[in-house]
């Protein structure tokens, strides 16, 4: 690696590789939706859109359709932005029923405990009965993840408590496409979580350390770096770095 790659790498922050990785999950055409405290996902959906899939539509919790960027910049994840800019309204139960008829392509969610089965906790930590933690539970992910052609998870912390080799609770399951971490993006694979690419910031000794279940893959390669055209656009939908919120910085 040249002394330009090294200095790349060292600058590159978790938050935009993988902001950039879910934007390029994005096909054109798609239909996209995200929910509540979904910064991420959200400017992942913008990126795509300004940058090469133009057609995708994006849906989000207050019901806007493609709202537009520009009126943007003092957004949250669910706020009135989202319905003021867009053009046109589609209320989450009808995204439900979007979904559940098969014309959901994407759905970005999250949850907080994982196993290499697909399954995802978002309801308890510990025994269901007597948790030592209980969380908001599956609200719309117990519908959208079975049901939506492609669930891509996004999880801002990886570590063994929440990679584990079987979750505490299972609040739900279905097509999980990708889960996005800041050290790697996991795929599922005949039925299994197997490792697809593997960020340049990071290493496989890194994610098998941080990992409670044995990591399985095909082919080791790395996520795509953000490039310039991409790293330019981020700055002009995303000026005020809501990106990097979920890591504690902004």
């Amino acid at each position: 690696m040249n002394n330009t790659s090294e200095n790349s790498v060292q600058s590159a922050r978790s938050c935009d590789i993988m902001v950039c990785a879910m934007a390029r999950l994005i096909k054109d055409g798609d239909t996209v939706f995200h929910g509540v405290s979904s910064h991420m996902p959200m400017i992942a959906v913008l990126l795509a859109k300004a940058l090469h899939a133009p057609d995708a539509v994006h849906l989000n919790i207050p019901g806007g359709v493609d709202p537009y960027p520009a009126e943007l910049q003092k957004y949250t994840s669910a706020g009135t932005a989202l319905t003021d800019t867009s053009v046109a309204d589609f209320p989450l139960s009808d995204v439900f029923d979007l979904s559940m008829r098969g014309g959901l392509d994407v759905a970005f969610l999250s949850g907080i405990q994982f196993d290499n089965a697909g399954n995802v906790n978002a309801s308890v930590i510990g025994d269901y009965n007597k948790p030592k933690v209980r969380m908001p539970g599956g609200a719309g992910s117990a519908v959208l993840i079975p049901t939506a052609k492609r669930a891509i998870i996004w999880r801002t912390k990886h570590d063994v408590r929440t990679f584990v080799k079987k979750v505490d609770f299972v609040t739900t399951q279905g097509n999980i496409d990708r889960i996005v971490t800041p050290l790697c993006i996991f795929r599922m694979y005949d039925g299994e979580l197997i490792l697809d690419s593997i960020h340049p910031t990071s290493s496989i000794e890194e994610v098998a350390s941080n990992t409670g279940f044995d990591i399985r893959y095909i082919d080791i390669s790395y996520t795509p770096l953000p490039t310039k055209q991409e790293m330019d656009m981020l700055a002009k939908i995303d000026p005020h770095d809501y990106r990097n919120m979920e890591f504690g910085q902004k």
